[in-house]
């Protein structure tokens, strides 16, 4: 597939590195968040890790936040990965999870 033909995706994950003998794991959150803010992709960070962009470039970040996270020496990781599509209507880039909040947001505001 083209990258003029890759859906866009919104996706969701959760990244857990495993056995690393430590209880916090947020030095190894930081250094896929730098891998994020490098792939120039739009994400959120919150108790997950909210992602957007071409399909191939959001499997592509996750891909290098698992290389990077063993790099820093987690011999395994689990990660839960949600993606949503659609190919009813135009997405603007960066725009598709904050459309999804703004919508249910207007719903409740009535």
């Amino acid at each position: 597939m083209s990258t003029s033909d890759d859906l866009y995706a919104v996706a969701d994950f959760c990244l857990i590195p495993m056995g690393t003998g430590e209880p916090s794991v947020a030095g190894y959150i930081a250094e896929c968040q730098r891998i994020l803010e490098k792939s120039g992709l739009k994400y959120k960070v919150g108790y997950g890790t909210n992602l957007e962009g071409p399909w191939s470039e959001v499997s592509k970040a996750i891909h290098d936040c698992h290389l990077a996270v063993h790099a820093q020496g987690a011999p395994r990781i689990a990660t839960d990965i949600r993606i949503g599509t659609r190919t009813d209507r135009q997405i603007v880039p960066g725009t598709g999870n904050e459309a999804k909040v703004k919508r249910v947001e207007d719903i409740l505001s009535k």
